[in-house]
């Protein structure tokens, strides 16, 4: 798998932007991937969300922007912060970063990141680089370096309004560059127990549709306790909601960039003679919401997917009909937003991160 690299970008505070960098981070390396965290807020709220100290290193990425030789230097500033996690660490100098690179020319002061993750080649299956809460230089930066985007967005309505702003710039600057990284949208700070919560929840999926990731990131103390401590979630808290969020989120993650044509699949626009009625059922006393994704939906959840519910005595049983051509699929279960296998198909295919997927095969 060849690098990912991520931009977590906002310019709103307080939507858990730092938060969803510490913690996906951690849960995609608990999944066995190498992950680097690029901490790009001079605020270095992710260097001490990871448990380092800005103080007490003698150097970190301002040596490797600001100088035009830096980029082979950025090996050097990493710091390894747990198994398969990794830090390029952030410091208040930053700040100087833009008046330092003042008078170069625009496209050389946004590509020095860029420049400086080229340098690793494949050492990591995932760099997420944290953005400050503003698009300047050093979000510019990393928007030039990344191939994707996750803009987390608090469940309140007047955080929807700063969102746009962010996905024009992402706009502006693919016209600019003739390619803009893919962006998704991703709920977080929601409070289920509320009206206001849920009615704004479906407001998002409504303006964003596939734009919107179907994990949720709840509102949960321990998230704050563990940032306190310097750990990601899964390691500091590993049963709480945060916990679970951030699994399903890298889960998610993972499965969709897992997306590519496989010996045998379906063709992309099949024939309607060639397409079979398949079936299956998930059954669960307790779930509220079940849907399917696979790479004959590209993923995304229940996506040309006709689904039913019905109630068997105390269990409630989804019923998934799809229209498949002849072929072998990929797929997952998206259980009250957290990723699960099918429990009633023992076909497995091991995947290159995290959990393995079902296995569909269509004569």
């Amino acid at each position: 798998m060849s690098t990912r690299v991520i931009a977590i970008v906002n310019q709103k505070g307080g939507c858990g932007k730092t938060t969803t960098t510490v913690n996906l981070a951690g849960s995609l390396a608990l999944d066995g991937a190498r992950v680097l965290v690029v901490d790009l807020d001079p605020q270095a709220h992710a260097t001490l969300g990871l448990g380092v100290d800005p103080e007490q290193l003698e150097e970190n990425l301002y040596e490797v922007l600001a100088e035009a030789d830096g980029a082979e230097r950025l090996a050097e500033v990493i710091v390894p912060v747990a198994e398969d996690l990794h830090l390029a660490p952030s410091s208040i100098v930053l700040t100087a970063l833009e008046q330092k690179l003042a008078q170069e020319r625009a496209e050389g002061r946004t590509e020095r990141l860029a420049r400086a993750l080229e340098s690793l080649g494949d050492d990591y299956d995932y760099v997420l680089i944290d953005c400050p809460p503003n698009v300047g230089l050093l979000t510019f930066n990393a928007l030039r370096a990344a191939s994707e985007v996750i803009v987390p967005l608090e469940t309140s309505h007047f955080a929807l309004h700063g969102v746009h702003k962010v996905l024009e710039t992402i706009t502006l600057l693919g016209e600019r560059i003739g390619r803009a990284p893919t962006a998704r949208v991703l709920p977080t700070l929601y409070d289920g127990r509320t009206r206001f919560a849920r009615e704004t929840l479906a407001e998002i999926r409504s303006q964003f549709g596939d734009l919107c990731f179907d994990t949720v990131i709840r509102s949960c103390v321990r998230l704050r306790e563990a940032a306190r401590r310097g750990l990601p979630i899964a390691r500091a808290a590993s049963r709480s909601n945060g916990a679970i969020d951030y699994a399903a989120l890298a889960a998610e993650l993972a499965a969709g960039g897992e997306v590519r044509p496989r010996a045998g699949a379906a063709k992309a626009a099949p024939d309607a003679s060639e397409l079979r009625e398949v079936i299956v059922e998930f059954r669960d006393p307790c779930a509220d919401d079940v849907r399917i994704a696979g790479d004959f939906n590209g993923w995304v959840p229940d996506r040309d997917v006709e689904s039913s519910l019905a109630s068997e005595g105390d269990t409630r049983v989804w019923r998934k009909v799809l229209h498949l051509a002849p072929g072998t699929y990929e797929y997952r279960y998206v259980v009250d937003g957290e990723w699960r296998e099918d429990p009633y198909n023992p076909q497995r295919v091991a995947t290159q991160v995290g959990p393995s997927n079902s296995l569909l095969v269509v004569r």
